[in-house]
């Protein structure tokens, strides 16, 4: 048996501690802030001593600055500490027809976005992603740019870093980080965007408490993240929570990765501007808000499309219900905006498959798409100093 070397020991597990402390007090500041030294000793169970060693520590690294002071009946009067907003995070967000990158604070608020257009080649939009970055860069003059989060349409290897499925995008086994890292010097984060929109629910809706969760995107295409026992489920590759890829008919039409009669072909935008399409003439620029418009102006043939849309992905839903048995459903999508539309049918479509003895989970719309999905890039940078 090799022999343990009990200072050795010590000293790592000394460090292991200070670092859990350090983060714990980290994420205090940042979900209760303004917060005195005192209520995080409180909140914390920690050493009034500790805390200001801490405290001290995190203010020296510039993560966390002294605000205004209290006033007490008696004693000393407080001071409140936050974050320090010169911390900032650059968000990438990638879709098949748009990509934004935006700048935000440790707080997760967005100062500056900037917009393109897709590109078909991938070297042309990383050119472009960096062009805009390097433009952040150059605004930003006295603040500290932590890192850079990607929210991606697909799934990318853990251990290549390489886009390896990304049916909607159509771009081929690309590696995107390393690009992005040389040319800006940042560390890059990578991660797929229904997980992204995970990390955002947990981090910035305060859904700390619930442990057990499904977010579903709706789009060009359906994205499932998993929420599990409080951890993000990633599966073997990564490739965890590809629902929308579940063929619901074999002879059904053909989807982007391949196969036939995928969930997202009955049930993403797509799928309903197809059905709208189908039903008579229509322009071939007509966009899924250009169809929730016209069904709110009383369009039958657009409101019939939508109906179909919804009742496909209450169906799809099912499978979500009676596999994971999840507390909450997130829908994340342009759909959210008529949800008075699609929220009754789906939830009746759910709660049909709830087994004896289960529980219907809630189903919970979050009205900001695109910013879900900002708010999952600057997540995965936080993170990796948040996280204890």
């Amino acid at each position: 048996m090799r022999e343990t070397e009990p200072r050795r020991t010590q000293t790592a597990s000394s460090e292991v501690v200070r670092d859990i402390n350090r983060r714990i007090v980290l994420n205090l500041v940042r979900t209760r802030h303004p917060i005195s030294r005192a209520d995080l000793a409180r909140l914390s169970g920690l050493q009034r001593s500790t805390i200001s060693l801490i405290v001290e520590q995190l203010i020296e690294e510039n993560w966390v600055i002294e605000g205004a002071t209290g006033r007490l009946p008696r004693g000393r009067r407080p001071t409140f500490l936050r974050l320090n907003d010169e911390r900032v995070i650059i968000g990438i967000d990638i879709r098949p027809t748009q990509i934004t990158v935006a700048l935000a604070d440790a707080n997760g608020k967005f100062t500056t976005q900037e917009a393109m257009a897709t590109p078909q080649d991938p070297k042309v939009a990383i050119d472009s992603m960096i062009a805009t970055i390097q433009r952040i860069i150059a605004s930003c003059k006295r603040k500290k740019i932590e890192g850079i989060g990607i929210a991606l349409p697909g799934r990318f290897s853990l251990t290549t870093d390489r886009l390896v499925f990304a049916p909607n995008l159509k771009w081929r086994d690309f590696d995107l980080r390393s690009p992005i890292a040389k040319a800006t010097g940042l560390e890059v984060e990578l991660e797929n965007a229904a997980n992204a929109c995970v990390l955002a629910a947990v981090w910035f809706d305060r859904m700390e408490e619930c442990r057990n969760l499904v977010l579903v995107t709706v789009s060009e295409g359906i994205g499932t993240g998993i929420l599990a026992n409080g951890q993000l489920v990633r599966g073997l590759g990564g490739m965890a929570g590809e629902f929308g890829h579940v063929p619901l008919d074999r002879d059904g039409p053909p989807c982007g990765c391949g196969s036939h009669g995928c969930w997202e072909v009955y049930a993403s935008n797509r799928a309903a501007l197809r059905y709208y399409f189908e039903s008579g003439s229509a322009p071939n620029d007509l966009t899924f808000l250009d169809l929730l418009a016209r069904a709110e102006q009383g369009d039958t043939r657009a409101g019939k499309a939508l109906d179909r849309m919804a009742h496909y992905l209450g169906r799809g839903m099912r499978m979500i219900v009676a596999g994971l048995a999840p507390e909450r459903i997130i829908v994340v999508g342009d759909l959210t905006r008529a949800w008075d539309r699609f929220g009754p049918v789906i939830e009746a479509e759910v709660h049909d498959q709830v087994l004896p003895g289960g529980c219907p989970p809630r189903l919970v719309p979050d009205h900001e798409d695109g910013m879900a999905r900002l708010r999952g890039t600057i997540a995965l940078v936080l993170q990796k100093h948040f996280s204890v």
